[in-house]
């Protein structure tokens, strides 16, 4: 018998068990096993569904860069040069349209307040792009901004949960997660998906939730593992000091071997990761030391990269580092760089997180594209929403910042098969509604899995009994008009 009853699962009774109605009921579940193939049936040698990719992928990997709490496209990207003679005026009703805004300034006038900054037109595709951003208008033809895109929620938490995971409630997998399922990696010493966080050189208020890189539902080995910013990039990875190498590995079969067993009686897919990551870390012992470990860049990278990129933790040092992890075939890497929702002083705060992002977003664009790589890695930019275009405060003081905005928002991808070179999209004259080509989180999701060659209505996970996926049942299309 199961010597832990409260762990008996469904498999194990079955197996334990004998008579008609038990084989009727096993009979169908082995009719659904074949309808919709469990992940431990389909997982090839490095991971990925065997059934994957649908079709030819144009990217083999991803890197997201992910601006966390909101970057004002105003300021940024979207130019609206026609606010000057709104200036200090209410935003009129047939604009609003009676869209909520949040109780930070629902009580509050909704007086226009003007970009504060000034835009060109850059290289051969005119794009605009704001002066605080120099170093992106270096590869302006190198990038596809879509200005169109549109979400259903004004608060940081579920803007960012819907933004990563496809619905506003915790719970779903990441949309890394539903990468790493069914693509797996090409490096079978890494993990596929690898997540960082920016060490900020003032703290930031704004949390950064674990289960935005988590798995849901999906057995845990597909979550997100959080490289951090010390001496210990990965916890609980170094052996005790005094353990010998031979003596880690022999306790680690030795610990295979139970688990296996364990396996077998309890048909428990979290005891088959649990061993799949004790393995995967042992091996993590010698591969993150040596990707962590910066020293054999030349300086004219430190030099492209910027001169926080020898600061460990900063984004300039996460950008070379997903470029390194890029390099070693990690499927899926995310950087979150925080500190984004400016409500105030938002020419000096917005500036400065240009100033920690721009010149290292833009090297990585050049990095990847001279090394061969930027055609089969895609490269995302963005936040969860964008910013209002009435001042919060004071619209005219120094002190003035803007709120949540969900209705239209910027944001820019470049490399694996997005169209160089190319605007999507535009808002009205008040950079409030979507005017042309909307794009929702849901569409931007089912193009990132085509760019992969990924049907986002045929990657699918049965949980709670029902077939789960990145896109949700909502209507969701691939923006084709950004593909190359």
């Amino acid at each position: 018998m199961n010597p832990d009853p409260f762990t008996t699962t469904r498999r194990y009774f079955l197996g334990q068990c004998t008579g008609l109605s038990i084989g009727a009921m096993s009979l169908s579940q082995m009719i659904g096993r074949v309808l919709g193939a469990t992940a431990e049936s389909t997982r090839n040698s490095i991971g990925g569904l065997d059934s994957l990719p649908h079709f030819a992928p144009k990217a083999k990997r991803v890197i997201f860069l992910t601006q966390s709490g909101g970057p004002s496209q105003l300021e940024l990207f979207d130019e609206k040069p026609g606010l000057m003679k709104w200036a200090g005026i209410e935003l009129p009703d047939s604009v609003r349209q009676g869209q909520r805004v949040t109780t930070m300034t629902a009580n509050q006038k909704q007086l226009i307040m003007p970009a504060a900054t000034k835009f060109t037109r850059c290289g051969q595709s005119g794009a605009t792009i704001s002066e605080w951003l120099p170093h992106l208008k270096e590869v302006a033809d190198d990038v596809c901004f879509i200005k169109s895109m549109h979400t259903d929620q004004i608060n940081h938490a579920p803007a960012m949960t819907k933004f990563l995971t496809g619905h506003h409630l915790p719970g779903r997998p990441s949309m890394g997660a539903w990468t790493s399922y069914g693509l797996g990696s090409e490096n079978r010493n890494l993990p596929d998906y690898l997540v960082m966080i920016s060490k900020m050189q003032r703290p930031s208020d704004q949390p950064l939730y674990d289960h935005y890189w988590g798995s849901g539902f999906l057995p845990s080995v597909y979550q997100g593992v959080k490289l951090r910013n010390s001496k210990d990039p990965v916890l609980y990875l170094r052996d005790p000091d005094g353990l010998p190498r031979d003596m880690r590995r022999g306790m680690l079969d030795g610990l295979g071997e139970l688990n296996q067993q364990r396996v077998r009686d309890t048909g428990d897919p979290e005891i088959a990761t649990r061993i799949r990551q004790y393995e995967m870390a042992y091996r993590m012992q010698t591969s993150i030391p040596d990707l962590t470990d910066l020293r054999d860049e030349p300086e004219e990278v430190f030099d492209l990269y910027g001169p926080d990129s020898r600061r460990a933790g900063s984004y300039a040092a996460n950008c070379i580092l997903a470029r390194r992890l890029a390099e070693r075939g990690v499927r899926f890497i995310q950087l979150f760089h925080p500190d984004w929702d400016h409500h105030s002083r938002l020419t000096s705060w917005c500036t400065a997180r240009c100033r920690d992002t721009d010149q290292p977003s833009a090297a990585l664009i050049k990095d990847l594209k001279r090394r061969g790589m930027l055609d089969d890695t895609l490269v995302i930019w963005g936040g969860e929403f964008g910013r209002g275009v009435a001042g919060q405060g004071k619209w005219d003081s120094p002190e003035a910042g803007r709120d949540h905005h969900p209705r239209c928002f910027t944001m820019w991808m470049a490399g694996g098969g997005v169209k160089p070179g190319m605007t999507y999209g535009s808002t009205d004259d008040f950079s409030f509604n979507t005017a042309e080509n909307p794009v929702h989180i849901r569409d931007l999701h089912a193009t990132v899995l085509h760019l992969l060659g990924i049907d986002h209505e045929r990657l699918t996970y049965r949980a709670q009994g029902l077939d789960f996926r990145l896109t949700g049942v909502e209507p969701s299309q691939v923006v084709n008009g950004i593909l190359a």
